[in-house]
């Protein structure tokens, strides 16, 4: 289609007829035929499809493009937090700039073909004087949650008395109506989510709409044929949990498009570091290990695979957003507190990050006899178990251990300013060297190179080789202490305490 500048659009009906947009045959086609057409068009441009979407190139994606080339009205049926509305959002890319309606009219009428009862009796009137209105794409999506309370007249409409009484117009008149959302998402797109949670008697109204095209209201039949892509997300869960999906819609609904969490680490990293909030400071001032972005994601990773947390429920991926927040945001303090010019993120800040993965987790029995807070925690140094064991696999640390089991000890607290951190680290052994496995050289700045080691000695006291205690820090613990009791031991002490390795 043709696309009109600003001060080049038709106003009128009269001009639109004569304009390229009536020539480019684009006045009797659908909104589905829309979306196909420029659909076809990125894929021949070779275009980005779902900018922002991470992880689906060839899964969601190509199913995706599949039901839209066949005109379908699809659902996303996914977990929490696998960006299913963000899906549906992005595809206002699929529309086209602006198309005309008739100016003023509520449900964005045709200037060729409109519906409502008003319009029509308006280009009756006017003819081709008839004003004209361009609508652009981003009004053309129409989102509303589904909630149980949701009603016939919010999605569908409802007679207006006090326009009835206005205008003089008997009950039974078109233009009595005040249309709903789905009447006013016309030549448009039309998103619910959470589908399940819409009662049946509604869910009716829809599936009659999507095939038949009339609709009623207050008991007398009025003949709409709305011109709309509907679209939908629903969760699994929620069809025991909440409500279902009424066979006859799920049987009007074209395509089923399941979408699922990252399945990958760099995909989960890739994901997380785009949408968490951390690029706050200018100038390179915060220094963001990979590693600790690893750690970070594989704690959502282990508590997806964990039997203490819900899997039905899932673990959205919005946990290691929130989480690598904070890690930040107490590294953040810490630099300021100690008037540090640099920010650099360690292992510590992932544990003052608690607050942010407790309240993401949905524990089966056995989690919540243990408690959210001691869940979290483990998941925590399962996570740095595996970047531990992926990164240093193999890693020569028998200098380390022997140190630390000839009695030295290491006293970190998670506010200990990265000079004297280092300072201290200095002191064990080969620990420095080590290092330089994560890509971190001796000379590189302070505060990564804390980083660095202290996720070595997480990674040896998650291994059993060192032991840590409150009191104590990390030290060497006796053979037989690291063999029992270390699921117990494993928390670590609260933000702003030692942390001790011996």
């Amino acid at each position: 289609m043709a696309r009109h500048g600003t001060g080049s659009r038709p106003t009128t009906i009269r001009e639109l007829r004569q304009s390229e947009w009536a020539e480019a045959q684009t006045a009797a086609r659908s909104i589905r035929d829309e979306m196909r057409e420029n659909l076809l068009q990125k894929l021949e441009r070779r275009e980005p499809l779902f900018p922002g979407i991470v992880g689906y190139e060839d899964s969601v994606v190509p199913q995706l493009v599949n039901a839209v080339l066949s005109r379908h009205h699809f659902i996303l049926l996914g977990l929490r937090g696998q960006a299913k509305s963000r899906i549906l959002r992005s595809l206002v890319e699929l529309l086209d700039e602006a198309v005309p309606v008739i100016a003023g009219c509520e449900i964005n009428d045709n200037p060729f073909v409109p519906l409502c009862r008003a319009c029509r009796d308006r280009v009756a009137a006017e003819g081709d004087a008839t004003p004209v209105a361009w609508l652009p794409r981003e009004r053309r999506f129409v989102e509303k949650l589904a909630t149980p309370d949701v009603t016939v007249a919010d999605l569908i409409g409802d007679v207006d008395p006090i326009r009835a009484a206005r205008g003089g117009f008997d009950l039974s008149s078109e233009l009595t109506i005040h249309y709903g959302l789905l009447p006013r998402a016309n030549r448009g797109i039309f998103a619910i989510n959470e589908l399940p949670d819409l009662a049946g008697k509604i869910q009716v109204g829809l599936f009659n709409i999507m095939q038949e095209g009339d609709i009623q209201i207050k008991g007398y039949p009025i003949r709409l044929k709305l011109d709309v892509a509907l679209v939908f997300s629903a969760n699994p869960e929620d069809y025991t949990a909440r409500g279902k999906i009424i066979t006859p819609l799920k049987d009007r609904i074209g395509s089923e498009v399941r979408t699922h969490y990252p399945q990958s680490l760099a995909h989960g990293v890739a994901i997380t570091a785009q949408e968490a909030w951390t690029r706050r400071h200018p100038n390179g001032r915060l220094l963001l290990p990979d590693f600790l972005q690893e750690v970070v994601e594989q704690i959502a990773f282990a508590a997806r695979e964990s039997k203490q947390v819900d899997r039905r429920s899932g673990v959205s991926q919005r946990l290691p957003i929130s989480c690598l927040e904070n890690v930040v945001s107490n590294a953040e303090r810490r630099a300021i507190w100690n008037r540090e010019a640099v920010i650099t993120p360690r292992p510590a800040d992932v544990y003052a990050a608690l607050p942010a993965i407790t309240g993401k987790l949905e524990l089966e029995y056995e989690g919540e006899m243990k408690g959210g807070e001691a869940i979290a925690r483990g998941l925590i140094g399962e996570a740095i178990g595996r970047v531990y064991s992926a990164r240093l696999g193999g890693a020569p640390v028998k200098e380390v251990v022997v140190w630390f089991e000839a009695g030295g000890a290491v006293k970190i607290a998670d506010t200990t300013p990265a000079a004297e951190a280092l300072r201290l680290l200095r002191h064990v052994p080969g620990l420095i060297e080590m290092s330089a496995l994560l890509g971190v050289p001796d000379q590189a700045e302070p505060g990564l190179l804390v980083a660095a080691c202290e996720l070595i000695l997480e990674g040896l006291y998650v291994q059993q080789r060192i032991d840590r205690t409150e009191q104590r820090g990390f030290v060497g613990a006796p053979r037989t202490e690291r063999k029992a009791g270390r699921e117990d031991q494993s928390a670590p002490p609260a933000a702003g305490r030692r942390r001790n390795f011996n």
